[in-house]
């Protein structure tokens, strides 16, 4: 065998090695990402159910009474008796997290019902069939989005007044642009897939093909919204009732509870610390939750 021949073999096994060592580089990172996904999911999923699980636990049972006063307790720290301290009034923390959660979850689970249930349905319409409806629709939905969600639920909340179940639909109403605008973007991309065609073409009717052919497909980015709605509600809900302009006594609230612990700090900073702190935990779990579900079942990023 010639020089030259042996010089090519060599010459083309040191390529071969070179060529083959890209992939196996690619594929550790590509490894590398799933496995983040999939720690996203999975600490998001158990996060969320361990919240969720002490929260629905605060509907049916809690340790006291959360408006039971006792002056002989007033803020004591953490102990065997009061797990997370009493506060200036001496009720107990622990109880009053789990009834304040309950508020939460409660406003923030009927802000995205009505939000995302309106929002999905004026998205649907508008992204599927276009036109004069797309644009009249779209046209108020830009209207609503140029201000915060925030300040259009306050002005709502001003000409209702508060409580807990007025500021779950001035928050639902405020909620509805943004899930309008995401379902209707998610519709415009599907409408003109072959499945979508192909069903046009045997005559399936169009709520059929709006909420059983197309709805399913969009569910990865649907669901991450919602999530990123949900820690939303939970956040603006928590603010108004700090601003004493959302839920109400005797009812329980994370955010009025971080309002009144504050003159308190420095006597007893756990009355702050944990309803901080279950807030904290509770949007992290959800919001890893829903960025594990997009980079699970949406492709990624």
């Amino acid at each position: 065998m010639s020089r030259l021949s042996i010089n090519g073999m060599k010459k083309g096994k040191t390529s071969n090695n070179l060529f083959s060592g890209r992939p196996q580089k690619l594929s550790g990172q590509k490894a590398a990402g799933g496995g983040l996904r999939s720690y996203n999911f999975t600490f998001g999923a158990v996060l969320t159910v361990v919240m969720l699980g002490l929260i629905v636990l605060g509907f049916f049972w809690v340790p006291y009474d959360t408006e039971a006063m006792q002056g002989s307790v007033k803020l004591n720290a953490p102990s065997l008796a009061h797990i997370f301290g009493t506060d200036q009034f001496g009720r107990d923390v622990f109880s009053r997290v789990l009834s304040g959660a309950g508020s939460t979850l409660a406003i923030a689970g009927g802000t995205i019902l009505i939000g995302g249930g309106i929002g999905i349905l004026i998205g649907a319409v508008t992204g599927y069939f276009g036109g004069w409806l797309d644009e009249g629709l779209m046209r108020i939905n830009d209207v609503l989005a140029a201000f915060p969600s925030v300040l259009l639920a306050l002005v709502i909340i001003s000409i209702w007044g508060s409580g807990k179940y007025k500021v779950m639909l001035a928050l639902g109403i405020a909620f509805i642009p943004s899930f309008a605008r995401i379902v209707r973007g998610e519709f415009m991309r599907c409408r003109e897939e072959d499945y979508v065609t192909s069903a046009r073409l045997i005559g399936v009717s169009t709520p059929r093909i709006l909420f059983v052919h197309i709805l399913p497909n969009i569910l990865p980015a649907l669901l991450s919204s919602l999530t990123i709605g949900f820690n939303n509600a939970v956040i603006q809900e928590a603010g108004m009732s700090y601003l004493g302009i959302g839920v109400q006594p005797p009812d329980a609230s994370l955010g009025r509870m971080l309002s009144e612990s504050q003159t308190y700090l420095a006597s007893g900073p756990w009355c702050a610390v944990f309803p901080g702190l279950f807030l904290v935990l509770l949007i992290l779990g959800v919001g890893m939750l829903g960025e594990g579900i997009l980079d699970r079942f949406g492709g990624g990023r």
